[in-house]
């Protein structure tokens, strides 16, 4: 049963080059900036600041995202390269050249408890203390494929998502859900290039995901 509120709104963004590379999850923003403005300086709580120098003031804000685990930072932001990968390799649409691995680390993970539905089986999934995840992935989609992840650069080929148990990643849907370990957990998935219809175009290529991490 998904609930807005109870979804860790935390975005990543996998970059590739050549490859496919970097997310960054879990936003906690936390803006410091030196103010020389006399407003802010008479609204801070200890008032006028006793010496003959410049005075100033910080301004701070933060945003605190609610969720089940805290993503370990070299998870916010990665780059995963997918390498050289010969035109051999994709000499006809549907062949596919080795799939690479990337990681989502998770880090203090509560006994929070969790309940979601598998839109897959349709079946509930739900524990009273381990917490669920499912993970949306969102890209632009391929235009002979839309299944697969669109490329810039590189022509005749796209980029298909797997999850550990190397099952397809829908596009812009939840994945299957799963329970996380108790303090720390990792998530796998595997990205894949993919030779599509059209006609292949040797050069390098990038393409952008973003993804989200649903806890209930």
């Amino acid at each position: 049963m998904d609930r807005q509120d109870n979804i860790a709104k935390s975005r990543s963004v996998i970059k590739a080059y050549y490859l496919l590379g970097s997310h960054k999850i879990f936003k906690m923003m936390l803006g410091l900036c030196l103010l020389h403005t006399p407003w802010l300086s008479a609204s801070a709580d200890n008032g006028n600041v006793d010496g003959d120098g410049d005075n100033g003031v910080l301004y701070i804000t933060g945003a605190l995202s609610q969720g089940a685990c805290r993503l370990e930072m070299n998870s916010a932001k990665q780059l995963v390269s997918l390498g050289n990968i010969s035109t051999g390799d994709l000499n006809a649409p549907g062949t596919e050249a080795d799939p690479v691995p990337f990681q989502i680390i998770l880090r203090d993970c509560l006994l929070t408890g969790g309940h979601q539905r598998d839109a897959y089986t349709g079946n509930n999934v739900w524990d009273a203390s381990q917490p669920v995840v499912s993970v949306s992935f969102v890209a632009p989609a391929d235009a002979d494929m839309p299944q697969l992840i669109k490329v810039a650069g590189a022509k005749g080929l796209a980029l298909r998502l797997l999850d550990s148990r190397h099952q397809d990643v829908r596009l812009g849907n939840r994945s299957q859900p799963q329970f996380i370990d108790l303090y720390n957990d990792v998530l796998t998935y595997y990205v894949v290039p993919v030779r599509t219809a059209g006609p292949l175009q040797p050069g390098a290529f990038n393409a952008v995901v973003n993804f989200r991490l649903n806890y209930d």
